[in-house]
Protein backbone atom coordinates (compact mmCIF):
# COMPACT_ATOMS: atom_id res chain seq x y z
CA UNK A 1 0.00 0.00 0.00
CA UNK A 2 2.54 2.42 1.04
CA UNK A 3 4.68 1.79 -2.56
CA UNK A 4 1.53 2.66 -4.42
CA UNK A 5 1.89 5.81 -2.39
CA UNK A 6 5.31 6.35 -2.56
CA UNK A 7 5.10 5.95 -6.10
CA UNK A 8 3.35 8.72 -6.80
CA UNK A 9 6.10 11.27 -5.70
CA UNK A 10 8.56 9.76 -8.03
CA UNK A 11 9.69 11.94 -10.87
CA UNK A 12 9.77 10.00 -14.03
CA UNK A 13 10.15 12.00 -16.95
CA UNK A 14 11.80 14.96 -17.71
CA UNK A 15 8.47 16.91 -18.70
CA UNK A 16 7.64 16.28 -14.95
CA UNK A 17 10.97 17.85 -13.45
CA UNK A 18 10.45 20.57 -15.68
CA UNK A 19 7.46 20.84 -14.26
CA UNK A 20 8.07 20.99 -10.79
CA UNK A 21 11.13 23.07 -11.52
CA UNK A 22 8.51 25.31 -13.16
CA UNK A 23 6.65 25.66 -9.86
CA UNK A 24 9.85 25.98 -7.54
CA UNK A 25 11.01 29.00 -9.83
CA UNK A 26 7.65 30.91 -9.48
CA UNK A 27 7.63 30.56 -6.08
CA UNK A 28 11.28 31.40 -5.76
CA UNK A 29 10.19 34.58 -7.61
CA UNK A 30 7.10 35.15 -5.46
CA UNK A 31 9.59 34.61 -1.99
CA UNK A 32 12.36 37.44 -3.82
CA UNK A 33 9.71 40.01 -4.19
CA UNK A 34 8.93 39.47 -0.65
CA UNK A 35 12.22 39.74 0.31
CA UNK A 36 12.19 43.21 -1.42
CA UNK A 37 9.37 44.49 -0.02
CA UNK A 38 10.73 43.07 3.34
CA UNK A 39 14.27 44.63 3.13
CA UNK A 40 14.80 47.64 0.72
CA UNK A 41 17.83 48.41 -0.90
CA UNK A 42 20.78 46.33 -2.12
CA UNK A 43 20.16 43.63 0.68
CA UNK A 44 16.89 42.71 -0.60
CA UNK A 45 18.22 42.74 -3.97
CA UNK A 46 21.23 40.38 -3.27
CA UNK A 47 18.21 38.23 -1.88
CA UNK A 48 16.12 37.98 -4.76
CA UNK A 49 18.84 37.26 -6.63
CA UNK A 50 19.95 33.86 -4.39
CA UNK A 51 16.06 32.85 -4.25
CA UNK A 52 16.40 32.12 -8.23
CA UNK A 53 19.98 30.79 -7.77
CA UNK A 54 19.07 28.00 -5.71
CA UNK A 55 16.47 26.57 -8.15
CA UNK A 56 18.64 26.74 -11.09
CA UNK A 57 21.38 24.34 -8.54
CA UNK A 58 18.16 22.31 -7.73
CA UNK A 59 16.66 22.41 -10.96
CA UNK A 60 20.11 20.84 -12.86
CA UNK A 61 20.25 17.75 -9.85
CA UNK A 62 16.64 17.13 -10.83
CA UNK A 63 17.55 16.62 -14.81
CA UNK A 64 20.94 15.41 -13.68
CA UNK A 65 19.11 12.47 -11.39
CA UNK A 66 15.88 11.86 -14.62
CA UNK A 67 18.44 11.55 -17.12
CA UNK A 68 20.98 8.88 -15.18
CA UNK A 69 17.64 6.47 -14.27
CA UNK A 70 17.59 5.88 -17.65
Amino acid sequence: MWSRIARLFVIKTKFEAFLIIYTLGTGAIERGTHYLHDFPGYGGWLLFAASPVAVFMAGARILESVERNR
